[in-house]
């Protein structure tokens, strides 16, 4: 028999050392005109290191940050990574009481804000006593610069403190009751979802990635591979589109990741034709359900270059994969795939009874593997309940094909229950994004005293598009029957998006919910 000790073990920041060491001339970030080389990086995570320990910080204790994507706020979580501390990412549309909440609950000891966030760190400060040190990424302002302090430390080699199963990151995320949770993530599952996403994602030589998603969240588990391959990730603050549109050809961007809605923003954008796009070789996208036909526009206009990825905070980007290949334009059907299971990656749809079903039923989407959270940060009840049957409930309602696609119908508690029948708002949303009119649609239910719940579509129509709400109505009754069939549209010019660019549909059912006793999640 092989000891554990030895069969078990990698850490993230082996990784992070590893990719730092090997390309110390290359650029490895580029942000807002500056150029940070691979032995900067280094140099900057060895600082940061060393003065995090200068004020006592020892493993186990948990550094939040608010920033926007700047390269210093990598370096920082790299740190917390190798000497295993616990970073905590703070959404950057957060609100001040999850701000104060999620400082509070994760037992924050410092507290790093850029400077677009001083306000908010002098707002937050009083509620949050805990928090012994507060600094700021940027230069002058009202808090103290972490990196003057750091860089009165001579750097030197970095050196991994952790082991496979320390908590090195609280990732937090919607709870049911209101406030959010933390999830648990150990050295072992961020390692692996670096890994994973170098075997099964569709990356170039030497990538150069264009990101303007928040990296506090799903974004940033790019950033890790890009370097492990000797390539340089440009960072943009936040999205816009005509920003992303230029950089790509001045940089000859290779990758770009992009959620749902910023795919469909670059499709509907004018200027999209008349850009150079060739040096792209992949568009990653991910975080939300995306419409098949909008997909298959989008390779249609820019090329078979699409890959999908789908996880969860609790099972971070990697339960599923959708190939640049697996992107077949002439099958609607297929494209409404999440893809098929990562290498090693246990998945199964499962009913109430945590008993596997036969393919082509529906049932929960269950996952066992090394990306596998550790559990809930101070909640084994809920934590109990999440793994209940020995896997993880991921709370998404799919099927299996017989060829190992996978297929999201929903998630468990967004689905509509009308009249006594189970509706699937995607089912109903891919149908009304299929008309030419319409841009982006999201489906709930709303209180009706006949159907307990009915049927409604909030829909975004394109620039230019009239649409009539009766003829949308009858699309949607001829596609999948009268009970699926929106009992009403309101029309909007955008839909409400949650920090990392998902739909919101929790803010758009409080509107229609107020005052009814059904609590909206």
């Amino acid at each position: 028999m092989i000891p554990e000790a030895v069969s078990i073990g990698g850490t993230v920041g082996e990784m992070i050392i590893a990719s730092v060491n090997r390309n110390s001339d290359r650029v490895a970030f580029l942000c807002e005109g500056r150029e940070y080389t691979y032995r900067e990086a280094r140099e900057r995570i060895s600082q940061a290191g060393q003065f995090l320990r200068s004020l006592g910080l020892k493993k186990g204790d948990t550094i939040a940050q608010l920033a926007r994507n700047k390269p210093e706020q990598w370096f920082v979580m790299s740190a917390a990574y190798i000497m295993g501390l616990r970073s905590v990412m703070l959404h950057a549309m957060g609100s001040l009481e999850d701000h104060v909440f999620t400082i509070n609950d994760a037992e924050a000891v410092i507290a790093v804000f850029d400077s677009s966030f001083a306000e908010r760190a002098a707002e937050i400060k009083s509620d949050c006593p805990g928090v012994k040190h507060w600094f700021g990424h940027g230069e002058g302002g009202p808090l103290e610069s972490f990196w003057d302090n750091a860089s009165r430390f001579t750097p030197k080699p970095l050196v991994n403190e952790t082991q496979a199963e320390d908590i090195i990151r609280l990732a937090y995320t919607g709870g049911t009751t209101g406030k959010p949770k933390g999830v648990m993530q150990s050295s072992r599952a961020a390692l692996y979802q670096s890994l994973l996403s170098m075997i099964d994602k569709d990356w170039p030589e030497r990538p150069v990635f264009l990101c303007s998603a928040p990296i506090s969240h799903g974004a940033g588990a790019n950033i890790i591979p890009t370097l492990s391959k000797g390539g340089t990730f440009i960072l943009l603050p936040n999205f816009k589109v005509e920003q992303v549109l230029e950089m790509i050809p001045r940089h000859k961007v290779s990758v770009i990741y992009l959620v749902p809605t910023m795919l469909y923003r670059v499709l509907d954008h004018p200027d999209t034709a008349r850009t150079d796009l060739s040096s792209l070789k992949t568009i990653m996208y991910g975080a939300s359900p995306a419409s098949p036909t909008r997909i298959r526009e989008a390779i249609d206009r820019l090329g078979p270059i699409l890959c999908q990825t789908y996880g969860q905070t609790e099972a971070p980007s990697s339960i599923t994969v959708m190939r640049r290949d697996d992107h077949d334009p002439n099958d609607l059907k297929r494209l409404s795939s999440c893809g098929m299971a990562y290498s090693g990656i246990q998945v199964a749809i499962l009913d109430d009874k945590c008993q596997p079903l036969p393919n082509g039923d529906v049932g929960e989407i269950c996952v066992k593997g090394p990306i596998v959270m550790s559990g809930y940060w101070r909640q084994p009840e809920l934590t109990k309940e999440v793994f209940a049957g020995g896997w993880l409930h991921t709370g998404d309602l799919g099927y299996r094909d017989e060829l190992g696609f996978y297929y999201i119908v929903d998630r468990k508690k967004d689905m509509i229950i009308s009249g006594g029948f189970n509706v699937y708002p995607k089912e109903i949303e891919n149908i009304l994004t299929a008309h030419p009119g319409v841009a982006s649609a999201a489906v709930i239910g709303v209180p009706d005293a006949d159907w307990g719940e009915a049927v409604k579509a909030i829909v975004v129509p394109r620039d230019g598009a009239t649409l009539d709400e009766e003829a949308l109505i009858s699309l949607v009754k001829a596609k999948k029957g009268g009970v699926y069939a929106p009992k009403s549209i309101d029309f909007v010019t955008s839909l409400p998006l949650t920090p990392v660019g998902k739909p919101d549909k929790a803010a758009l059912k409080k509107k229609y919910w107020a005052g009814h006793d059904r609590a909206v999640s």
